[in-house]
């Protein structure tokens, strides 16, 4: 994990600063099972890759890590 709620992430109501996202590194087995096991959504604004959870949560591919969006925990 490379982030988490510090500061000097960008604001909003699902941000790293109120505990929704996390970032991870872009390690190979990292990166192949979020490609090999989430479905593909698209991109995002900024051209980074998504991946969509079927709980709704989504990985995106940044230059150098994951940005993982945590819209919910998968029932706890």
């Amino acid at each position: 994990m490379t982030g988490g709620t510090e500061t000097g992430h960008a604001s909003g109501t699902h941000s790293h600063w109120y505990g929704y996202k996390v970032d991870i590194s872009l390690y190979s087995c990292v990166s192949s099972y979020i490609t090999n096991t989430f479905a593909y959504a698209g991109t995002r604004s900024d051209g980074a890759a998504l991946h969509r959870l079927g709980a709704g949560n989504l990985h995106a591919k940044e230059g150098s890590h994951w940005d993982i969006l945590y819209y919910n925990c998968g029932g706890c």
